[in-house]
């Protein structure tokens, strides 16, 4: 039986967007889904950085851009928020990206545009 990485953490992060998406429904703007889901961590005493910056290393050098993922959660998971109507391959390519330049493992992207709360897990 193969391990899920994380599954504790991953359940009680998407317990908390479910009861967002719950509450508010779809067709909020993603800012708003991210403040409620905010409230919810602090509300849950969740460890969680919003907006976390990361560096990109090219080569030795670091570019002058940077990647802000929407959330790092328990120091470890990013979460990235989106509000749209559906999950894309640009979404999931960026999800790869971020656990490329942050070192964690595992990325959940959630999507609140859709009627039924939808959600992908990116390992790598």
């Amino acid at each position: 039986m193969e391990k899920i990485l994380f599954k504790e953490e991953s359940y009680a992060i998407i317990g908390k967007c479910l009861e967002v998406h719950n509450h508010l429904g779809a067709g909020f703007s993603e800012i708003v889904y991210k403040d409620a889901l905010e409230y919810e961590f602090n509300r849950s005493n969740i460890f969680y950085e919003r907006e976390k910056k990361y560096e990109v290393n090219y080569k030795g050098m670091i570019l002058p851009h940077y990647f802000f993922a929407d959330f790092v959660v328990f120091g470890n998971i990013i979460l990235e928020v989106k509000g749209v109507g559906g999950i894309s391959e640009e979404f999931i390519a960026q999800a790869i990206n971020y656990l490329k330049v942050s070192n964690n493992q595992l990325a959940l992207i959630v999507n609140f545009g859709e009627k039924r709360l939808n959600y992908k897990r990116i390992i790598v």
